[in-house]
Formats: structure tokens, sequence, C-alpha cells
């Protein structure tokens, strides 16, 4: 039994910071840690911390709303949802796929850039996924692509995990690429990527996306991904589509110059 942790949030007065900003502290024999909720190797390290704190005390929904979103899209069309063969981007410690093996997906392909992230979806979640790499899809070697590709993936998963840095776009289209053609895509995005006063490359991206000739969308839908540490809710947009083809070089380029 993985055992309860001693978690505090910052009091009211000082929780006026951005969502990628937050923290919280965790409390133990050593004294208290101070932990921001996006340094993701230092959570995984603590078996049910991130659970603890997303899912019990925040209430986060997402990969429930996601995979349902997908599996509902899927009905709509010839396809079947226990023949999909996903890869997971950004998978962390497994808690999307857990979800997609609950409802019947034939394979799962977990990724993600920290090593942590897989350690901690073996220790919590062995037997989920079929394979996990711990890859930078920017810099994807032939021989590592190759060797995703292999997989046959037709569905691309990734969620709470774009627009704050932690999936750049290049990594985000390379995993797209991955995938077949006339294969499954499913994300969340926070509701002020759509905003179109958020100038950032990924909010332009994912906008231009949605409306591109590599994207068929089914689903969208708004809806609280999780509670603020004041008890707000946030809000996201669940997706879920079709693509049509691979993203061009060309279409990156204009969202990442680099």
């Amino acid at each position: 039994m993985i055992k309860r942790h001693r978690i505090q949030f910052p009091k009211q007065e000082f929780v006026d910071q951005q969502q990628d900003e937050s923290y919280f502290y965790l409390q133990g024999s050593e004294g208290s840690r101070k932990i921001r909720f996006h340094d993701y190797n230092e959570i995984y390290q603590v078996p049910g911390l991130y659970e603890q704190v997303f899912y019990d005390r925040l209430k986060c929904s997402s990969p429930t709303k996601v995979a349902a979103i997908l599996e509902s899209a899927i009905k709509q069309s010839n396809d079947q949802f226990t023949e999909l063969r996903v890869l997971d981007l950004g998978a962390g410690n497994g808690l999307m796929g857990e979800e997609l093996k609950s409802r019947g997906a034939s394979r799962l392909i977990g990724v993600d850039i920290i090593p942590e992230a897989s350690d901690a979806a073996i220790r919590d979640r062995p037997g989920v996924y079929d394979a996990y790499y711990v890859e930078d899809f920017t810099n994807l070697n032939v021989e590592q692509r190759d060797e995703i590709s292999s997989w046959e993936c037709d569905c691309m998963v990734t969620v709470a995990a774009l627009g704050f840095g932690d999936i750049p776009i290049k990594a985000f289209i390379e995993a797209f690429n991955v995938i077949q053609d006339e294969g499954w895509v499913a994300f969340n995005i926070k509701e002020t990527f759509f905003n179109r006063s958020d100038e950032s490359g990924f909010s332009q991206m994912i906008r231009e996306l949605i409306f591109s000739e590599y994207l068929d969308i089914s689903h969208i839908e708004r809806y609280r991904h999780r509670l603020s540490i004041d008890g707000e809710p946030l809000f996201y947009f669940a997706i879920a589509g079709r693509k049509k083809a691979d993203v061009s070089e060309a279409f990156i380029r204009d969202f990442d110059p680099s």
C-alpha cells in the first residue's frame, strides 16, 4: 500500500502566480521541501505523490475525459478501440496509459523525456506499456525513429503536457508524424491557448493544426481539467480527430523557426 504524504499548499495570499509556477510543500522527516508542479523528476521519485497532489487534492479529470472523447469518436467510425496501437507522448507515470488499457487498447507505447517518468511507470503500473522510451522527440536519430515507428502506432495521445514548454512544437509534430495516416489523435490544451490574444508559438500552431489539411477534428469539448491551488476551476479543451497526412517542414518552421 502506497503511503500518504504530508503536503501543504501555499497560503492564500501567496497563490497569485501562473499555472506553471504553482508549487507545494512536501513535509518529511528532514523538514519541508518546496516542489514546483512542473518538477516532474522530483515528484515521480516519490511513490503516490503525483496522484495525491493532482488527483486526490486537485481533482484532475483529464485522462478520463480525453480517453472518453477518443473512444466516442472511434465509435462513430468503422474502427475499433480495442485494436488501437497508441503512442502516449509525455506518458509520465502511466495514468493515461492505465486509462486506455482499462478501455481495451491493444498496444501502448509510452514516451517521455525524463527517466524518472519511465521508472515511475514501471514501478507503479507494471505491464501497462508494451514499451516505454526515454527519448527527446526534438532530436530523434534515424535508428530511434525507426524503432518507435516499427510499432506501427495508429493513435497518438498526450495529456496535460502541452503549452508550458514540457513538450515543444517539434516534439509534438514528430510524434504526430510517426503515427499512420488515418490514425487517431487525442490531446488536451488549456483554454487560453485558443484565445487569439495568446501569441505563443504553441498556441498558434494548435489553432492552425486544428483547421489544417493534416487533421480532421471529430470532437472538441471544454471541461474542467482540475482545480487550482486556491480551489478555482481550470478549464481545458479536449480534442480528438484523425490524422490525414504528415505535417510538412514548412508548417513547422512557421511556428518553430529553430
